[in-house]
């Protein structure tokens, strides 16, 4: 792997763990569309770690208030949102763990090599995005949930959306975002929890990983670059959704997706 290469792949990440447009997808498609050697999935893991301090940045005091929220919950044994919120969390990432542990392996060395197969999780994802997220701006107009007012089975539905993700194509982001856009969460709202969300499934999945990995120049510029990136990308999207829908990514999943199969049937 060149230099280039690694900050091509940082860029792809740090743009596709935020918006809903499947990182996992893009860190296989985009070598294959070019004709490079697939990178390793701890690679793509060490890419996330970059991803993972974009979000602690942005997010850090978010955290650090739901922190002392669950403290003050067991200290004084008054609930509190904050409080709430964080064991909310904590209940949303267990599926999204447990199925990523148990399918750890089939993942890396069966979908990993299924080119068609994730092109086509990346264009259906994109259809349910598109139609998911326009029914539900009609359906919940002017009743929306905000983010304080998610409830337990709320947060769990949508960590169960998120196990979903360990397939590429998917869509980490996108999954949680249209599993609370069709539950009435507002888009700030879904918005927020996916990122909040994100922190403890990508340590762990890092932790998990850091072993296979070495650090090499490549390695670690791909993980600068994604970090950087992926601070641009939150700022980006948290500012985008206020005046508009997630329609303009479900119509850049199915364009690329369109890009692979023609490429998989006339070019192969």
């Amino acid at each position: 792997m060149t230099i280039v290469q690694s900050i091509v792949l940082g860029i792809l990440q740090g743009v596709g763990e935020f918006l809903p447009i499947s990182s996992s997808a893009h860190l296989i498609l985009i070598p294959y569309l070019f004709g490079w050697k697939e990178s390793s999935m701890a690679f793509d893991i060490a890419l996330h770690f970059g991803t993972l301090l974009a979000v602690l940045v942005i997010y850090f005091g978010e955290w650090w208030k739901l922190f002392v929220g669950a403290i003050k919950n067991f200290q004084n044994k008054k609930k509190n949102q904050e409080g709430k919120m964080f064991w909310y969390l904590v209940v949303a990432t267990v599926p999204a763990a447990i199925v990523g542990f148990l399918l750890d392996d089939i993942i890396e060395n069966f979908f990993r090599g299924q080119i068609w197969l994730i092109a086509l999780f990346l264009a259906l994802m994109g259809v349910f995005i598109y139609a998911g997220d326009r029914w539900a701006s009609r359906h919940y107009r002017k009743k929306e949930v905000e983010f304080y007012d998610i409830t337990l089975k709320q947060a769990f539905l949508i960590g169960c959306s998120q196990a979903f993700a360990v397939f590429p194509g998917f869509s980490r982001s996108g999954t949680t975002i249209l599993a609370g856009r069709l539950m009435g969460i507002s888009k700030e709202a879904v918005t927020k929890f996916t990122f909040l969300l994100s922190v403890p499934i990508i340590a762990g999945a890092a932790i998990l990983k850091v072993g296979e990995l070495e650090f090499t120049t490549e390695v670690i510029v791909g993980i600068v670059t994604s970090f950087v990136v992926g601070v641009i990308s939150i700022k980006f999207l948290l500012k985008y959704i206020k005046n508009h829908d997630f329609s303009v990514f479900a119509f850049y999943r199915v364009v690329i997706a369109i890009i692979v199969y023609i490429k998989l049937i006339w070019f192969s």
